[in-house]
């Protein structure tokens, strides 16, 4: 029986960036038709080795070959000439251009002076239907889902046929529902020959899409096998070299007075609706209070209410037993809350900054990071160090600029400052993010210490195994408004899935007790 060639082979890549090797000695291969995943922690050097594959980064060492002949990747448009297309983790379109003028940018079909939109739509049409993408070629990107918005990506690689599907981190801003469309998706397009490469830190994800997996840490590929059988718990310890815990262990906690008190406030968003309504909730010391709910529901605009960076158009916000409504960002910390924003690059960091001076931006101010209005550098990366040796934050130095992190370093980072500041009220918005199971795993203890510690914490986060892990009471946001407030211990995924639809508690329970009945 002969071999079959792969489509994608790398061999022997070694990336370095002065004396870190962020790929040291991988080997890759992907054969055709394949959904082949990628594992590994954060930091590990997929992103590195998946640049290399498509002209970003040059290689130190080592070969590329496509369809068994080798090949040289010196720039984007010779990965998109080998057929190789990159699905990123932020979308790159234009809101007020339709599917078809975004797809259309950089490879125009033009009929003599004029763009030709009505080809190009009807080859949209024809690709959308083909692999199973059911996607309006006229609809403008700011009228359509998250989910819909990726398809257009997808279909943007097809469009300039792409035989080879590189997808980073696709799941992190999608509901339950659209993973499982994805998912699909994927297999329609394997199914077509199309070869995908899927960078994700989901385990139940990895298992229900991959026909492969490969695992690399600390730059080096360690194994590559069949998915088939393989249980999460197996490719969790695997990627991270040791046994991890998924379920974190919480202490009983004697619950102490409050510290953040919400009273019927109303936030709007930037369109001038309101996104959050008549909003109550209490937050006690010695207490995790979790907030779930499916993406676009207000919890953004809560947050950002609560934190400063958003007008409360009505209502209070109360902390420490102060009227803090509508203070300024700074004014807020400064009474003791710690802020783990949802989008860490526009809120929690500075990216053309190096990693210690984010790592100072709270505190930056005050001695011993600043003497008589003066910085002192010294001092920044003293902490710098401590934190980054705490919070096992990966980088090739503290000195390096935050944009040069992973995305997982980078969330790292922002939580370390935050916690480190001995505050009051932790507000942790997707804390976890483009984490890997054992940054999840030391992040969840963490943040389960500070409510050992007596501290007042609120998580927001799409992931309701995360909510269900951390929290002491979930309070479920449906429309802006909460539809129930649950004991953890009492509830389950299913419960909280009725509830995110906006059904009321009683009927969500009626409706559980006839599903267990019937």
């Amino acid at each position: 029986m002969t071999e079959l060639t792969p489509v994608i082979e790398m061999r022997h890549i070694i990336k370095k960036f002065g004396n870190f090797a962020a790929n040291d000695d991988i080997n890759l291969q992907v054969q055709q038709g394949e959904i082949h995943a990628l594992l590994g922690e954060n930091g590990a050097g997929k992103s590195t080795l998946m640049n290399i594959l498509t002209g970003l980064l040059q290689p130190t060492s080592g070969e590329i070959l496509i369809n068994g002949k080798q090949v040289t990747v010196d720039s984007p448009s010779k990965s998109d000439a080998l057929g190789i297309g990159m699905v990123h983790q932020h979308f790159m379109l234009i809101d007020a251009f339709t599917v078809t003028e975004n797809i259309m940018l950089g490879s125009e079909i033009t009929k003599g002076l004029t763009l030709d939109t009505k080809t190009a739509a009807q080859k949209i049409k024809q690709l959308s239907e083909q692999y199973g993408l059911q996607v309006d070629p006229y609809a403008k990107i700011s009228d359509i889902s998250v989910g819909q918005q990726q398809r257009v990506e997808i279909l943007k690689t097809l469009y300039r046929g792409a035989d080879i599907l590189i997808f980073d981190e696709p799941t992190a801003v999608l509901t339950p529902q659209e993973i499982d469309e994805l998912i699909a998706i994927f297999h329609n397009l394997a199914k077509e020959g199309k070869s995908i490469i899927l960078i994700t830190h989901k385990l139940d994800e990895i298992r229900a899409a991959a026909d492969t997996v490969t695992v690399i840490r600390a730059g080096k590929s360690i194994e590559t096998f069949p998915v088939a059988g393989v249980s999460s718990q197996e490719l969790a310890d695997l990627m991270v070299g040791r046994e991890v815990h998924f379920k974190t262990l919480k202490d009983t906690v004697e619950v102490g007075e409050t510290i953040l008190k919400i009273d019927k406030i109303e936030v709007q968003n930037a369109r001038g609706i309101a996104a959050v309504k008549d909003f109550s909730l209490d937050v006690k010391a010695g207490e995790i209070v979790g907030i779930a709910g499916i993406d676009g529901n207000g919890q953004t605009e809560l947050i950002q209410g609560i934190t400063g960076l958003a007008k409360v158009q009505s209502g209070t916000v109360w902390l420490q037993g102060k009227d803090m409504t509508n203070k300024t960002p700074r004014q807020i910390t400064e009474t003791g809350v710690g802020h783990i924003p949802e989008d860490r690059l526009r809120f929690g960091m500075e990216v053309e900054m190096t990693l210690s001076e984010n790592l100072a931006l709270q505190t930056y101010y005050k001695s011993p990071l600043s003497k008589a209005g003066v910085l002192q550098p010294v001092a920044m990366d003293e902490l710098a160090n401590k934190l980054v040796k705490e919070f096992d934050v990966r980088s090739a130095g503290i000195q390096v600029t935050a944009g040069s992190m992973s995305g997982g370093n980078q969330q790292k980072a922002v939580i370390a400052r935050e916690l480190n500041r001995d505050n009051d009220l932790i507000i942790a918005a997707q804390p976890t993010r483009g984490l890997d199971v054992g940054a999840v795993e030391y992040i969840h203890q963490r943040l389960i210490a500070q409510r050992h510690a007596g501290k007042a914490v609120l998580v927001v986060s799409f992931e309701l195994d995360e909510i269900l892990n951390l929290s002491d009471r979930i309070a479920v946001i449906n429309a802006g408004q909460i539809v129930g407030i649950v004991n953890a211990k009492d509830t389950n995924k299913q419960e909280l899935g009725l509830l995110m639809t906006g059904m009321s508690l009683t009927d969500a329970r009626a409706a559980l007790k006839e599903t267990v009945n019937a």
